[in-house]
């Protein structure tokens, strides 16, 4: 058996073995995609929020897919399509919110584009011309209470001026006119900026102007409820005694405008003013210092005079200083005797004048004290160079008789007439009107007229020759001066000799006298009538010898005659 089944039996088959396969680890790549998508899958599943829509005028700047939404640079949504609105007239942004947004989401939420903005006091939106414009929104105030829930929304055109969550105040400005003032115009207090004005709108009588303003903190705490708010816009210029005098606020305040305020030291201290409190908005820091002065008496006074120059609001002084100020400037005519007058309304603040003390007298008898010893209005200058005037009340002595009248609650002063420069001015100007009425045009012409005679005269062949005739005349006159000296001059040496003879004649006859007065007497007739000959003999001696001296320097006297600088 056994060698049968020798080597000759049926091959039996190895058995073989096979190694298994190593994990490719390429594989991991996809799972860990698969991973990372489920798990931000998940995730946004988890996060997503609401959707909402926000309503602009235009999509400017805006890119469905990449806009965000932010709050405090905080991405909270994206905006992921944007259409038109039903009536083609606004955009309608599709904007998927976070979950974490969606607390915020309520009617006391805003939304508004952040782009570049150039306005009067500022730039804003820089950041966006490099990463593009966003929209931001604000939740509401935190300390109000949360408001409904909201999926639909208005966007602001315009950026608000205060954020909600800042501190601060809001009050409010009444005023006849806005003047430079806009959105975003700062608020100064003691020049450093305290808040600024976050818009305006009419009242509903459409008489005046709300302002909206907003302080933050903690300048609302020096808010009080006597504070004075005046408009400081612009560039304020001064003409006074110290000279000339330039305010300027800030350059933001000459763009665009600016509220300054401040609280007097000199009255009692009040409460601080509340939120939303309305506070009257003056015209400058005068009138919101005279503001202070609570009480005031409403007087008049009538002019006949121009009152060019004089304005509302202009000052009414006392002894140059400031009482009041004028309120009303009106021309009335009267039919009956055709005659017009200028009345001028004023009011005088007390306190100016007395300060606490007060007189237990009326108005209308303290005004007639005061008028009696010669109290009246009158207009003056306040400047030559605007030519701007104020009323001022003096004293005059020796004025006539006035009084104080009733008009109703106001009294009337009596005026008058304008200052002694007004008066000048006056007369310079009908000076002038009559230079006006002469008629220089005529006389013009007749000047002229007589101007062309003369010369006519003057260039005419007849002058001429007379010219000629009279320069002949004065050659002749020079030719004979010429012949008479040369033939006086021996005659002129020989009459020192005949004065020396005339003298030696004049000797011998009063040794002649001598002799006669021996033989006849010194006092016979004839002694007195030789003594006058004599006398007279030796006088005219004496007048040949000064004649002959005289001619010998000058002898053109002979021509001439004797002039003032030969006398002796």
């Amino acid at each position: 058996m056994s060698d049968a089944a020798g080597p000759a039996g049926p091959d039996i088959p190895e058995a073989e073995t096979h190694r298994r396969r190593p994990f490719l680890f390429i594989w991991l790549v996809p799972l860990v995609a698969l991973g990372i998508a489920g798990y931000l899958a998940v995730r946004a599943v988890a996060h997503r929020g609401p959707e909402i829509v926000i309503t602009f005028s235009t999509a400017d700047g805006l890119t469905a897919g990449q806009t965000k939404v932010r709050h405090k640079a905080v991405d909270l949504g994206t905006v992921e399509r944007i259409n038109l609105s039903p009536d083609m007239t606004k955009v309608e942004l599709h904007v998927q919110m976070q979950r974490e947004a969606e607390r915020l989401l309520t009617s006391n939420a805003q939304f508004w584009v952040v782009r570049p903005r150039l306005t009067a006091g500022n730039i804003t939106g820089l950041d966006t011309l490099i990463s593009g414009s966003y929209i931001e929104v604000d939740p509401g105030p935190p300390g109000e209470p949360p408001g409904k829930q909201q999926r639909d929304f208005i966007g602001l055109e315009q950026p608000p001026a205060v954020r909600s969550d800042e501190p601060g105040r809001s009050f409010t400005l009444t005023s006849g006119r806005i003047g430079s003032l806009a959105s975003g115009s700062p608020i100064f207090f003691h020049d450093i900026e305290a808040g600024e004005v976050l818009g305006y709108d009419l009242t509903h009588d459409g008489q005046d102007v709300n302002i909206h303003t907003f302080i933050r903190k903690p300048y609302d705490d020096f808010v009080h409820e006597n504070s004075r708010f005046w408009n400081s816009s612009g560039v304020t210029l001064k003409l006074g005694a110290q000279g000339v005098q330039v305010e300027l606020q800030s350059l933001q305040a000459v763009l665009s405008g600016a509220v300054s305020f401040d609280t007097p030291t000199d009255v009692p201290a009040t409460p601080i003013a509340r939120q939303d409190t309305v506070f009257p908005l003056f015209a400058d820091q005068d009138a919101a210092s005279s503001a202070s002065y609570k009480e005031r008496l409403k007087f008049a006074t009538y002019v006949e005079g121009s009152v060019r120059g004089l304005a509302v609001g202009a000052p009414v002084d006392l002894y140059g200083i400031t009482i009041g100020n004028v309120t009303a400037i009106k021309l009335e005519f009267d039919p009956a005797s055709l005659t017009s007058r200028v009345r001028i309304g004023f009011e005088v603040q007390p306190d100016r004048i007395m300060g606490g003390d007060r007189l237990h007298l009326s108005p209308l008898d303290v005004a007639r004290g005061l008028v009696g010893r010669g109290l009246r209005a009158q207009l003056q200058s306040a400047s030559l160079i605007t030519g701007q005037q104020l009323l001022a009340m003096a004293f005059f002595p020796g004025v006539a008789a006035a009084d104080a009248t009733p008009e109703g609650d106001v009294v009337v002063i009596p005026s008058q007439p304008a200052s002694s420069l007004d008066s000048i001015t006056n007369g310079l100007s009908s000076i002038a009107t009559k230079l006006g009425d002469l008629p220089l045009d005529e006389i013009s012409h007749n000047l002229n007229g007589a101007l062309s005679g003369v010369a006519k005269l003057t260039n005419g062949p007849e002058m001429q020759q007379t010219l000629r005739s009279l320069q002949g005349a004065v050659a002749e006159v020079q030719d004979l001066v010429r012949k008479v000296d040369g033939g006086m001059t021996p005659a002129l040496k020989r009459l020192p000799d005949i004065a020396a003879s005339l003298q030696s004649t004049a000797d011998h006859a009063s040794r002649l006298l001598s002799s006669v007065d021996t033989g006849y007497g010194g006092n016979s007739e004839f002694n007195r009538n030789l003594q006058r000959v004599l006398s007279q003999v030796s006088d005219t001696a004496r007048s040949v010898r000064l004649l002959a001296d005289f001619l010998d320097q000058h002898p053109e006297a002979l021509i001439r005659g004797r002039t003032q600088t030969g006398e002796r």
